[in-house]
């Protein structure tokens, strides 16, 4: 394909869905998915059949429109309304333009500051694209980065706008983007390999997962342009099993895109060429790690192995490797449509752009939403999150998953950005972000990532490997009323061993949810301990027990 080519499709995709009366958009991510929305879509089809129109109203399914908590989920486009709780006997109204009177109750407000509060980026197509349509992606100027990169910049060039954006590593540790693609460069040997890490394994997050399901090309896109950049010809996406939806529509994408020629040789008629295939993971939470990745792709026990040398270096096979998360890769279409210092205008002077969340856990708008970096945490729970349910009181945040730390009412106004979270001993992380209110006991939630990190824990090393062990069993004993005052003094032995002796990230950060709630929740942890009581009502403890066994008698 050649640039005027897509840009002849462009128009002709355009001009078509112009020329409809109505395109009727369907969620049909994973969230609406499991709650209808494949029945809902059906539905409509057959409507329109029935109604004989099809010439005039399409039904399209699409990614995810952000609102879970309020699925199945349709959208029409000719006004921009968006039904919640939509069932497959509404398909009537719908096809017949008559929504807005017959299910007004179900309109979502377009002005709530769920939608207004947020500047979408890497979500921008999500909803309003069909994932399984490139004429959709293209419609929406998708490769035309890609083409601009080709066709007008150096490889050089296209880092340049990668650094000036600012933009930082997605996955965690927010590392700068254009210095990693920078360093892949500047390997000189012919082999090099750009890697997608999709194995999202945080309990509560699924970012990743929604990009991919409703965006797929926009990930392609910004992979296409890396291997351009850094010299790879080569791309893998690493997914795990678990994201059926997701490994669906990037094997359908990815057919698209070659049957374009927008990926494999000769792409925008250049000499440049770049293969992308998938990689399905085995759900192993540790291979969300670099080098576990790395080993897992080629085939051996998904383990950490010791750095240096690091992936830009020695990565996949022994060449060097860039390896970003999906969300990273999602922005990188818009940074070189658009220029790297548009990007750096958002978010704040140390993190540019925006960050993709997942709302879960006691909040009333779970959901995924994008919001500029520096975003303070209480616009994200109380306004477009909505709040606690029920007129609960909010106790705290857990960011960064099994990684993270929960961060308590006090830093409700913080802005959310790598630097302030890291301050206050939380971090980004990857983007899950879960809500507690006064009835989570802070003690149980370490006990569960805990639990968590123990299971993970490759046993490679011993710091991981029997530390967490040890330091679940004290939760364990704590959460159970068997505990004394020298376990605390324990687990913040064992928390600094496994933080300076862990092999990778997933032993060394295991410990932030448990330091982060004795900072911040430590009479917890001494009304478990000395009084054999929990505060949130959570646990039942001996003394708790006795008292109930004396009520019923």
């Amino acid at each position: 394909m050649t640039f005027e080519d897509l840009l002849e499709q462009q128009a002709k995709e355009i001009a078509r869905q112009q020329g409809l009366r109505e395109r009727i958009y369907c969620c049909t991510a994973a969230g609406c998915v499991s709650s209808g929305a494949d029945a809902i879509k059906k539905a409509i089809d057959e409507e329109i059949k029935a109604r004989g129109v099809g010439a005039e109203v399409e039904c399209c399914g699409t990614g995810c429109m952000g609102l879970c908590s309020k699925g199945p989920l349709v959208r029409t486009q000719s006004d921009g309304t968006i039904y919640a709780a939509v069932t497959p006997e509404d398909a009537g109204a719908l096809v017949a333009g008559q929504g807005a009177n017959l299910l007004a109750d179900r309109k979502l407000d377009p002005q709530a500051d769920f939608f207004i509060k947020q500047e979408k980026i890497v979500l921008a197509n999500s909803g309003t694209v069909d994932p399984e349509r490139l004429s959709d992606y293209i419609a929406a100027g998708g490769y035309q980065a890609l083409a601009r990169a080709v066709m007008e910049l150096t490889p050089q060039q296209v880092i340049e706008e990668v650094k000036r954006s600012g933009l930082r590593g997605r996955g965690g540790a927010g590392y700068s983007t254009g210095l990693k693609w920078e360093l892949v460069a500047k390997q000189p040997v012919d082999t090099k390999y750009v890697v997608c890490n999709a194995d999202e394994g945080d309990p509560g997050a699924f970012m990743d997962r929604s990009i991919l399901e409703g965006d797929p090309h926009r990930v392609l896109e910004g992979m296409a342009i890396a291997g351009y950049a850094v010299g790879a010809q080569q791309g893998y996406i690493y997914v795990r099993g678990e994201y059926g939806l997701a490994i669906q529509r990037l094997q359908a994408a990815i057919k698209q895109a070659e049957r374009e020629r927008l990926l494999g040789s000769r792409i925008f008629e250049d000499n440049f060429q770049f293969r992308i295939d998938l990689r399905i993971g085995a759900g192993a939470f540790v291979c969300g790690e670099e080098t576990a990745l790395i080993a897992s792709i080629e085939g051996k026990r998904g383990q950490p192995r010791q750095r240096p040398p690091y992936p830009p270096e020695s990565g996949l096979w022994g060449k060097p490797t860039l390896l970003n998360n999906v969300e990273t890769f999602g922005n990188i279409a818009p940074i070189v449509a658009k220029g790297g210092d548009w990007f750096a205008t958002i978010g704040t002077p140390t993190s540019k752009g925006t960050k993709v969340f997942a709302l879960a856990g006691k909040i009333e708008n779970t959901g995924l939403i994008e919001v500029p970096m520096g975003t303070s945490l209480r616009t994200i729970v109380f306004e477009i999150g909505g709040g606690i349910p029920e007129g609960r009181a909010f106790k705290a945040a857990q960011t960064g998953g099994p990684s993270g730390g929960c961060i308590p009412p006090q830093f409700l106004d913080i802005p959310v950005d790598y630097e302030s979270l890291h301050k206050i001993g939380s971090i980004m992380g990857s983007g899950g972000l879960i809500v507690m209110d006064d009835t989570s006991c802070m003690v149980d939630v370490a006990r569960f990532f805990m639990d968590f990190c123990m299971d993970e824990s490759c046993g490679k090393c011993i710091p991981c490997r029997a530390g967490t062990v040890q330091m679940h069993d004290i939760l364990q004993r704590i959460t159970k009323g068997e505990a004394n005052e020298n376990d605390v003094a324990l687990l913040e032995q064992l928390a600094k061993l496994l933080r300076e002796t862990s092999l990778c990230g997933l032993g060394q950060t295991a410990p932030n949810p448990v330091m982060s709630t004795l900072n911040y929740f430590s009479g917890e942890y001494e009304a478990h301990i000395r009084d054999h009581r929990c505060p949130a009502g959570h646990c039942v403890l001996p003394a708790a027990a006795s008292s109930n066994r004396e009520v019923q008698a």
